[in-house]
């Protein structure tokens, strides 16, 4: 099972249950079963902040992805720690599924591009 720790430091209410929901359903579809997953709900502020240490991007943002294991071979006996995703509620507002998705699709190896848009159309339906 992927577990998930979810953490909002949004200042909004965020429907942690769909996304958590959301986020098992698009892992699970890229052929991940286990793991461990942290997803944070962020002020734009701090959206900003990250998108700017790490993307050299002085804006805030809808999602970003801080990928750890991956989906490659793990030793055995340790568990996947797949990564970190943040989302800024402000910015994505409603539509905020479509940005998860794309940022979980990170987390598992996807650059941007034909396949990655191919596997966002999956998830999109």
């Amino acid at each position: 099972m992927i577990e998930v720790e979810v953490v909002n430091r949004s200042g909004r209410e965020v429907d942690e249950t769909a996304a958590v929901e959301l986020a098992r359903s698009v892992l699970a579809g890229e052929g991940v079963g286990a793991g461990e997953l942290g997803l944070a709900f962020v002020a734009p502020e701090e959206s900003r902040a990250l998108k700017r240490e790490h993307l050299g991007v002085d804006e805030a943002t809808d999602a970003l992805a801080f990928p750890i294991d991956g989906i490659g071979d793990l030793p055995d006996g340790m568990p996947r720690q797949l990564g970190d995703v943040v989302v800024c509620p402000e910015v994505v507002g409603e539509a905020w599924r479509g940005p998860l998705v794309h940022a979980l699709l990170h987390l598992v190896g996807y650059d941007h591009g034909p396949e990655m848009e191919e596997r966002e159309a999956v998830y999109a339906a």
